[in-house]
């Protein structure tokens, strides 16, 4: 009989059958419990691989509430899985901690290749630390290896050609591939507009993507200034401020309550018409305070109401409520401005300064924008999206930000290495070739991790329509005879594997850092033997 079941007899000789307990969960350990994180991580990566290069095909991620995502971003497929196995949730937690340090997640390809490498060294034996210790070595190799291929792209402000095509690398593969030179364009102006290159820093908080559906993607723009999607608090209000100077306030318009709770009886009319006219007396106090420091711009991050609203208006004083703390940060370092948190503190040295402030106003809705340009820091700026529906433009702002981290990536460090798996192919080359000089069981582990890496060509020739292995046979050979590590997979069938001609750029940083906290990960899963669920009775 099979395992769950046992058959047995009375005392009479009658049959029947024990079947055992369902419910209870065997512990995994030793080489089961790899096996299981082997295949959980192996499932994870084998989602994203399909998502690789230029011509990489697209999720569909459907949220509990029904809100669709359509991306091929790995980082964002796997972020929005629901995963539920411990050593993938690792992964997913790797992915997004290397898209939050240098904007791209395609770390998980390169750890689940590794894992399905490691399985079969295993079967074979090897003791997983063995593995590990071969795998480090063999990253180690690839690292140093990655750093002498690199090459150095110079650039500065008035030369960006080079930045602006591993912007456009990094744009190739998405939806607003169609746009490509704008976006690509619109990415490289950002960030050197908010970078300062003497530090190779780039303050990412001065870079504001906004999106508004209706128009197509190739009306967006990048404007030098501040966005914020509210509007003028009346509608007969001025459309357009020349030399704006702005009164940043972080205190309503209305009159003084107490903090503590209170209540307040009226029991004549007298009464009431003199707390209407304190009321009217506060909310001209605090207009001829706004109107005296010499603002002709008010902007509220709290409400007011149609009193206040209309008081503002017979004064001149255009006002916009209700405008959240980002923004209104954002716009207080644009203009050189203070966050004023009482009226009694506005004085002129504390004003906001802008060339220009406009509202904007979108096709045959009544949707509107403010638009804050010529700032006194010119370094704000805001990359307006226009998109046919909330998903392209969700997918364009993910795109925009892959390409912003890339070109900021470049000004921190200037070396690139080439695309196309021209570096992984070159590196685990270079492995191969140092594995036949060791003696020690390391060697296996090594060659691993060389087949691995190659693992990378192999899904960008697939997803292209190419013949994986005799695509990855032919670069590798070609490699070798011309001693050119530039050479990678043609996804976009130009006729030309140099991939330097084709301008697909890495920079070295991230490409780097894929390779160590890959490597890093699968350390640590290989460490693993045993899985302990806390809390279940062991019968």
């Amino acid at each position: 009989m099979s395992g769950n079941a046992v058959y047995a007899t009375d005392e009479y000789g009658r049959p029947f059958i024990i079947i055992r307990e369902q419910g209870k969960k065997t512990r995994l350990t030793g080489l089961d419990a790899m096996k299981s994180h082997i295949l959980a991580a192996k499932t994870v990566a084998n989602i994203v691989k399909s998502s690789l290069g230029p011509k990489g095909l697209d999720k569909i991620l459907i949220s509990p509430d029904g809100d669709i995502t359509v991306t091929n971003d790995g980082a964002t497929i796997l972020d929005q899985m629901e995963v539920e196995h411990q050593i993938a949730k690792l992964l997913v937690q790797l992915s997004k901690s290397q898209d939050d340090e240098i904007g791209d997640g395609t770390t998980g390809v390169v750890a689940g290749a590794l894992l399905e490498q490691a399985e079969a060294l295993l079967d074979r034996g090897i003791h997983p630390i063995r593995i590990a210790d071969g795998y480090e070595r063999a990253c180690n190799i690839a690292v140093q290896h990655l750093e002498k291929v690199s090459d150095v792209i110079e650039f500065d402000k008035d030369h960006t050609e080079n930045l602006f095509k591993t912007a456009k690398t990094s744009l190739g593969s998405k939806i607003v591939s169609k746009c490509h030179d704008q976006f690509a364009k619109m990415a490289v102006d950002a960030v050197l507009s908010v970078a300062d290159l003497e530090r190779k820093d780039v303050d990412f908080e001065l870079i504001k993507i906004d999106g508004k559906l209706g128009g197509s993607l190739v009306d967006s723009r990048l404007v030098y200034g501040v966005i914020i999607d509210k509007d003028m608090s009346h509608p007969q209000m001025p459309k357009e401020i020349k030399d704006a100077k702005i009164a940043i306030l972080t205190c309503p318009f209305e009159p003084p309550k107490p903090k503590t709770k209170h209540k307040l009886d009226i029991t004549s009319v007298e009464e009431y018409k003199k707390l209407q006219s304190y009321e009217m007396e506060k909310f001209e106090e605090m207009v001829k305070q706004v109107k005296d420091c010499g603002a002709n711009l008010a902007i509220c991050q709290w409400g007011f109401d149609d009193e206040a609203n209309h008081l503002l208006y017979q004064n001149n004083l255009p006002a916009c409520r209700w405008v959240g703390g980002p923004e209104i940060e954002l716009i207080a370092i644009a203009t050189n401005g203070r966050i004023v948190p009482r009226f009694e503190e506005l004085s002129p040295e504390k004003l906001g300064h802008a060339g220009i402030v406009r509202e904007i106003s979108f096709g045959t809705t009544k949707d509107r924008m403010l638009v804050i340009e010529e700032c006194a820091n010119t370094r704000a700026v805001t990359i307006f999206v226009r998109g046919g529906n909330k998903m392209i433009i969700d997918e364009a702002k993910r795109s925009l930000n892959d390409a912003i981290c890339a070109v900021r990536n470049l000004v921190r460090d200037n070396r690139i290495v080439y695309g196309g798996g021209a570096a992984e192919i070159s590196c685990a080359l270079e492995i191969q070739k140092h594995a036949d000089e060791i003696s020690s069981i390391e060697q296996y582990a090594m060659r691993s991790f060389a087949s691995a890496l190659e693992s990378v060509p192999l899904a960008l020739a697939e997803n292209s329509g190419l013949s994986p292995i005799e695509t990855l046979a032919e670069v590798q050979s070609r490699q070798v005879k011309e001693n050119n590590p530039r050479l990678g997979v043609d996804c976009n069938l130009t006729g030309n594997n140099d991939m330097r001609d084709q301008f697909v750029y890495d920079p070295l940083i991230s490409k780097r850092q894929q390779y160590l906290l890959a490597t890093q990960l699968v350390k640590m899963i290989l460490k693993i033997d045993d899985v302990i669920m806390s809390g279940e009775i062991d019968a």
